[in-house]
């Protein structure tokens, strides 16, 4: 007796799709997985043994053999159970497998027979659309992030006898839609947090809005209380939208790791994360030692991802970021496998000038020595601050500033103009790879993009002299000073762009050459 159906299974942020084979013959009653299944999926005999039991389905008294194909990559999670209920259920002829062949069985089994809902569906629904699968038997819980995906049947599945019943054509169930249009439609646009709550730093907010624009990273410096974790939350307010393209992938990274809430199958909102200053590297870039999972840079994808109190993560762990900063993405190898995550975030970051946090504060006098202030900012190299586009100081707050009634622009206005240069950037980079912002140009890219009259080139040239720039400094120069136009929308590129875009590299000078 023999059977055959499709189940599936995550690979990085992909899925593939694996045939499971079960044949049943006669000698000394076992069950046996082969297809180089991890741990957990040899634990599913267990469970798929009591759940057949308890659905009133005597475990057939032979040798059960189950092949999972492609038999040479490693097969992970439980979301096997469910297929290899149903391909013994198929070899013990309960319902006609020939029927369901352009069908994928995904979910894991409880020891009653309920189905558990599992990680990594929207990839997984995703991968059997594009290999012609019509339909997907999976956990209800599951149902809505599968049905994000056009053209696969979605049929929710409450139990092992519910699966049966169905497959015998006894019952009917509703296959599962979502209208994802609607979804959008339906967000929230009106954030509970505005630009606007924070009193006073009207610098700061310009940064900001630069940064929103083009996307660029920025670093903010200053004392404790002067705003500039409540200036970071608020980023997101004033970000472009999430394209339904976005959207979709920011999703099946998250529903991959295993983040994602049942109630809101669909990212509409751009990811803000915001990981602990005592996080490992690992876990900031993802890895494991059984399961590669992505890790924060990764699930920050398409969002923001804040570092704050910089100086106090691990040294190894800020160094980590330079590649996925540059590349976006990140590669990781392990002995017997290698997985590629993007992470195409904008790096926020905030820091204390020193380390009792004072240092050009003009109500507070600082304790600290310069030798004390140039180890505490020496902890972040060189190349990962080459890589942060914008940096602005954060001045302390003062009374008259936080007592005021006046409130500045809201988030709204100037999420306006963020999305008046972002069409600009949409317009010029149409038709070119991985470029989407002024933050993603190449130096090819930032040659045709950027050029400069006599009097930026002086302007620019005088500053990195002046500031012993590096060259990486200089293409971030121009990057932002695109951007700055791009907000007024001028064509070209003056002196007074040059001139703004040079004020986000004054802390070069100001804290990382004390002397």
């Amino acid at each position: 007796m023999y059977s055959k159906i499709f189940s599936a299974s995550v690979y990085g942020i992909t899925a593939f799709i694996v045939e499971i084979e079960t044949n049943l013959e006669n000698g000394l009653p076992a069950f046996q997985v082969v297809g180089l299944p991890d741990a957990t999926v040899k634990e599913a005999r267990e469970r798929v043994t009591a759940a057949l039991s308890n659905s009133g389905i005597p475990f057939p008294s032979k040798k059960v053999t189950t092949n999972l194909a492609p038999a040479n990559i490693r097969k992970e999670g439980s979301g096997f159970d469910f297929p290899l209920a149903l391909g013994i259920l198929g070899a013990l002829e309960f319902y006609p497998t020939d029927e369901v062949q352009k069908t994928i069985f995904i979910g894991e089994l409880a020891l009653e027979g309920i189905l558990r809902p599992v990680n990594g569906i929207l990839a997984i629904t995703m991968q059997a659309k594009q290999e012609g699968f019509e339909r997907i038997l999976l956990p209800v819980e599951n149902a809505r992030e599968a049905a994000l995906v056009e053209g696969v049947e979605v049929i929710p599945i409450a139990n092992l006898d519910n699966a049966l019943k169905y497959l015998q054509g006894e019952i009917s169930i509703e296959p599962t839609t979502v209208d994802v249009n609607r979804l959008f439609a339906e967000a929230n646009v009106n954030h509970l947090q505005d630009i606007n709550d924070v009193k006073g730093q009207e610098n700061v907010k310009r940064a900001l809005e630069v940064a929103a624009a083009g996307g660029h990273n920025l670093l903010m410096i200053g004392p404790p209380g002067s705003g500039k974790t409540m200036l970071a939350k608020r980023l997101t307010t004033i970000l472009p939208p999430l394209t339904i393209e976005e959207s979709l992938e920011t999703t099946k990274i998250h529903s991959i790791a295993g983040i994602l809430s049942n109630n809101e199958p669909l990212l509409t909102v751009r990811p803000f994360r915001s990981p602990h200053h005592t996080i490992s590297d690992a876990a900031l870039v993802g890895g494991g030692m059984s399961k590669i999972r992505p890790g924060e840079i990764s699930l920050s994808h398409q969002g923001v991802l804040f570092l704050d109190e910089l100086p106090e993560f691990a040294r190894n762990v800020l160094e980590v970021l330079r590649q996925p900063l540059e590349e976006k993405r990140i590669t990781i190898s392990r002995t017997k496998q290698t997985v590629d995550y993007p992470a195409n975030f904008m790096l926020i970051c905030s820091m204390n000038p020193c380390p009792c946090g004072h240092y050009g504060d003009q109500h507070h006098n600082c304790t600290c020595n310069s030798n004390a202030i140039q180890r505490y900012v020496g902890k972040i190299s060189g190349p990962l601050l080459d890589r942060i586009d914008i940096h602005v100081e954060v001045p302390a707050v003062n009374y008259t500033e936080i007592s005021s009634k006046r409130t500045g622009e809201s988030s709204a206005v100037i999420r306006n103009r963020v999305l008046n240069a972002k069409q600009i950037q949409i317009d010029r980079f149409k038709g070119q790879k991985h470029v989407y912002k002024n933050a993603d140009m190449s130096s090819k890219q930032i040659r045709k993009y950027c050029e400069l009259d006599s009097a930026s080139e002086d302007l620019i040239k005088m500053a990195m002299t002046k500031l012993g720039l590096s060259a990486r400094a200089y293409d971030r120069i121009l990057k932002v000073s695109r951007t700055i136009a791009d907000l007024e929308g001028s064509e070209s590129i003056n002196s007074a762009h040059i001139s703004e875009a040079i004020q986000y590299r004054s802390l070069d000078r100001d804290y990382w050459n004390l002397h």
